[in-house]
């Protein structure tokens, strides 16, 4: 099964996936920004724009996720994919043709959604005391992300604003039909996490 965490940049995607991954036994994360970071790297900086744009990521994640469901057939967890993804023609390109080779009962998508003010707090503290200065590239896809997400073609939507990152799992794990293990970290052990998966997730280039 793939599990496919969508929303804005800032919404909390990272978070739920690795939450998810520490409570379904035997799941993986595997993250399309990589294949991104990876073009964005052999092209000169002029060249590079929006990734999402380029047809060779899009095939390239297609590739990777298809192969994955396809040989993992034994995984006893879920395949994770946290990714914002908010053109409709790109998430039927990956979304809707993963759905039509492996079926939708194997191929769940979560919008993961937020008020505005929400998800620009949340921006500002992870910006390494620089608060929305770091998150402009965010801050700047924030309205076209949260306009495009609330559309039913983007279902399923979960709103995180009263939740939080384990009940969120909680949710997508209900909605796919999956059985998880009980959250029992108290909430400085909660914090911790969160930042740990922060701090992992850190880009300098």
């Amino acid at each position: 099964m793939l599990l496919w965490i969508n929303g804005p940049f800032g919404g909390g995607k990272t978070q739920t996936a690795y939450e998810l991954r520490r409570r379904l036994p035997g799941s993986v994360v595997c993250d399309p920004e990589h294949v991104g970071f990876g073009l964005h790297r052999t092209l000169p900086p002029a060249l590079r724009g929006d990734f999402q744009d380029l047809r060779a990521w899009r095939q390239g994640v297609y590739e990777v996720l298809d192969l994955t469901l396809r040989r993992a057939v034994d995984l006893p967890g879920p395949v994770i994919v946290p990714m914002t993804l908010v053109e409709p023609a790109y998430f039927e390109e990956l979304v809707g043709r993963l759905r039509t080779v492996h079926g939708v009962d194997r191929v769940h998508h979560f919008a993961l959604l937020a008020p505005r003010e929400t998800v620009l707090k949340r921006l500002a503290e992870r910006g390494l005391g620089r608060g929305l200065k770091r998150e402009s590239f965010a801050v700047s896809k924030l309205d076209l992300c949260l306009e495009r997400l609330n559309g039913p073609e983007f279902a399923h939507h979960i709103r995180t604003d009263r939740l939080t990152v384990p009940q969120v799992a909680d949710e997508v794990a209900r909605t796919a039909g999956l059985r998880i293990e009980p959250n029992r970290d108290g909430r400085l052990r909660h914090r911790l996490r969160r930042v740990r998966v922060g701090l992992a997730h850190l880009r300098f280039d």
